[in-house]
């Protein structure tokens, strides 16, 4: 089972950005799924994250109101759509499947992960 991440790149403050997340196989439909980014010397954090049905999300405070997680159980995809880029949104984005139907911020939850696709936001 793989999940591939893309969409990463380099842009300029404000710009935007969507990464997409697509599964080898439908297997991720009934699990709630995640973004998470690490950057250099911090540790990896959930940015937002989706219930399996899409009926919950969860933004962290630093992304509120720009980042918008969706997911497409029929095209076995995971999507972040990343608005006003900072500088701070600098990082590698990795999305991760969980173990249960709903969300976790925890990465230790989440049983499947993509290879990251780096984003990186210039001032």
């Amino acid at each position: 089972v793989q999940l591939q991440a893309s969409g990463g790149g380099l842009v300029q403050a404000g710009a935007s950005l969507r990464l997409a997340c697509v599964a080898s196989r439908r297997m991720f439909s009934n699990n709630g799924m995640g973004w998470f980014r690490q950057a250099p010397g911090k540790e990896r954090e959930c940015v937002a994250a989706i219930s399996w049905n899409s009926a919950s999300t969860y933004y962290a405070d630093s992304v509120k109101g720009r980042f918008t997680i969706s997911r497409d159980n029929a095209k076995n995809a995971l999507y972040l759509q990343m608005n006003s880029l900072k500088p701070e949104d600098t990082a590698v984005y990795y999305c991760a499947a969980a173990r249960g139907a709903s969300y976790s911020i925890n990465s230790s939850l989440y049983n499947y992960w993509g290879k990251g696709t780096l984003v990186t936001v210039s001032s």
